[in-house]
């Protein structure tokens, strides 16, 4: 309990330093909303001063700082100058698609991933497993955005998958099973586009915790046991490499979603990235602060997720942790 109030405790306060540096780097970029209304001839100088007063922008930072706050209490955090209207429930939208992205997406790296590591590192130096450096390399050298745009192509020329968006037009009069079966169709560039992406990391990081452990003394017995070497690899290797796979998984995840907000762009998928883009391009303060702060409560979390599971998973820590 006391490992888990201490993750919570730290969790905390890097969101609350996120909130600062965020709403101080928005707050001191030159430009506000309001800028291009006094290049409107139509639009009085009385007019923006107005504007500016009733929604605090000429106000000192530290007090728009606590005014940002009160409404972060009250669950609207900050008025989107843009949309007219509190910013949370703009985010909590685009958050949920985010997520869906993301979490998919971890999933079926890792899926890919552990069993590759692990076929890599049994097969450590052989030509098997300098191919599949190789081509770990290759994904590695390539950019997000040039692998989207080549994934776009592919699907442009094929007409296989759909190009763009989380939805097709018709969506809401199909039924539950074809909602589901389209969603997924729209799910498949921009899930593959971030699996390639980071399948490489995961890849060489799982090749290198079970190499680094298959010449323990205690697999060499279990091997001349007569142990077979897939249960040897999967219940035994795997297991003792585990506490730095685990902590990658969290970091994993923060790969993953600054990738996605990159891949909602290109892809027009309607998650924080295109939200944050239009945000920033119009100078919409509120809704770039409150989607950073969404973006480093997902990081957290992912890192906080990570944190339970070493700790479920080492006994070490946990005997660490009740000693304290």
């Amino acid at each position: 309990m006391r490992y888990l109030v201490r993750r919570l405790g730290h969790a905390f306060f890097l969101l609350a330093g996120a909130s600062v540096l965020a709403f101080l780097f928005t707050a001191l970029a030159p430009g506000t909303y309001f800028d291009e209304m006094r290049l409107n001839p139509q639009i009085a100088p009385e007019t923006v001063a107005a504007l500016r007063a009733q929604y605090g922008v000429d106000k000192p930072l530290p007090l728009r700082y606590a005014s940002w706050l009160n409404s972060v209490l009250h669950g609207d955090m900050g008025f989107s100058f843009a949309y007219n209207g509190p910013v949370a429930p703009l985010l909590v939208v685009r958050a949920r698609n985010t997520l869906l992205l993301t979490i998919t997406s971890t999933l079926f790296a890792w899926a890919i991933a552990l069993p590759l590591g692990v076929w890599s590192a049994e097969r450590l130096g052989r030509l098997s497993d300098r191919l599949l450096s190789w081509g770990t390399a290759v994904l590695l050298v390539i950019p997000d955005l040039a692998l989207a745009l080549g994934l776009l192509i592919v699907a442009v020329r094929s007409g296989s998958f759909p190009t763009g968006g989380m939805a097709s037009v018709d969506f809401e009069t199909l039924s539950p099973a074809n909602k589901l079966r389209d969603l997924a169709l729209h799910m498949i560039l921009p899930v593959t586009a971030l699996v390639l992406s980071t399948l490489p990391l995961l890849v060489r990081h799982v090749r290198a915790s079970v190499a680094d452990v298959l010449d323990a003394p205690f697999l060499l017995a279990a091997l001349g046991h007569g142990i077979p070497k897939r249960t040897l690899l999967y219940r035994y290797a795997l297991p003792a490499a585990a506490n730095p796979l685990i902590s990658l998984f969290g970091f994993s995840i923060g790969v993953l979603l600054s990738g996605s907000l990159l891949i909602e762009v290109v892809m027009s998928w309607p998650g924080l990235g295109p939200l944050l883009l239009e945000a920033i391009l119009a100078r919409d303060l509120y809704v770039v602060i409150g989607g950073m702060l969404f973006s480093t409560f997902f990081l957290v979390g992912g890192n906080l997720f990570a944190d339970m599971l070493l700790y479920w998973a080492d006994p070490r820590i946990r005997a660490e942790s009740n000693a304290r």
